[in-house]
């Protein structure tokens, strides 16, 4: 008897809403040196070129979560926080901002400083035992991603039965969740470069379309830009990657991706552009 082989087509619909998540890191140590911006007037010029660029979503990061990053106190990312979207808001009062973070009392602080924004949770909530329902009592919009162990653990955590299968089980189990603590809109990142090895990224970049129907149909986001799974896999630096993360942006756009996180927007929106010609 043939094996049984389960084939993900491509996702086609090129009507979907598509969002380019421009990226905004208030951190000296993340993986890609332009990305990292270490003043509020610094952040707030990125950020305009992103949204001149047509980013529709900024997401603002002031913990490093790369594979071996140090430990960032509480008090240490709202330091950096705080100044950068006071400033954002005020700028930008209509945009929409994503804030990167596994803290559910940086939710809170931000909720009270700038109003609705979403929550872009590496931990899906498993950090912070109170991140779940202080998302859901505040109406937020929430991006759950998966991942396993922590920066200093998680490249040694990669041992799936399948990849695609484990991810999406997770997934589908954190759907209850949601629904218990009140998350009515959620988002899913299925962790590109979080415990996985270069193979599992790109098998679960070929099988993304494998996610779409979870808990009745959830939005997907992508986060590859630059990542080792494109610059190590080609021999490359990060500030080699892009015309490589303009490949892969293009096929998770194919397979049904929702939101590009990207450091390069201008470059992502013409990618999406091409999309939709030839789709």
């Amino acid at each position: 008897m043939m094996p049984k082989i389960c084939i993900f087509a491509a996702y086609m619909d090129t009507t979907r809403q598509i969002d380019i998540m421009g990226i905004v890191n208030l951190t000296d140590d993340s993986y890609f040196a332009k990305s990292r911006c270490a003043t509020p007037d610094q952040a707030l010029a990125l950020a305009a070129r992103h949204i001149t660029e047509g980013a529709s979503i900024l997401d603002i990061g002031a913990v490093s979560t790369r594979p071996g990053a140090d430990p960032v106190s509480v008090e240490e990312e709202w330091r950096r926080l705080a100044p950068a979207l006071e400033v954002l808001r005020k700028e930008f009062p209509e945009m929409r901002i994503s804030v990167d973070t596994t803290r559910a009392s940086v939710v809170e602080k931000t909720y009270d400083l700038i109003g609705d924004f979403i929550v872009n949770d590496i931990s899906a909530g498993e950090d912070d035992r109170l991140m779940l329902q202080t998302a859901g009592r505040l109406g937020l919009t929430y991006i759950a991603m998966h991942k396993r162990g922590d920066p200093q653990t998680m490249q040694q955590l990669t041992d799936y039965g399948d990849v695609v299968s484990d991810v999406r089980l997770y997934f589908e189990q954190f759907a209850s969740k949601a629904a218990e603590n009140g998350i009515r809109d959620w988002i899913i990142d299925p962790g590109f470069g979080f415990a996985k090895t270069i193979e599992q990224n790109y098998a679960l970049l070929r099988s993304l379309s494998a996610f779409r129907d979870i808990d009745g149909g959830r939005r997907l986001l992508v986060g590859v830009s630059r990542k080792s799974m494109i610059y190590r896999a080609l021999g490359i630096s990060p500030e080699e990657a892009l015309p490589a993360t303009q490949a892969v942006h293009f096929k998770a756009l194919e397979n049904g991706a929702d939101i590009l996180r990207v450091h390069d927007v201008a470059e992502a929106v013409r990618t999406l552009s091409l999309y939709r010609l030839m789709a």
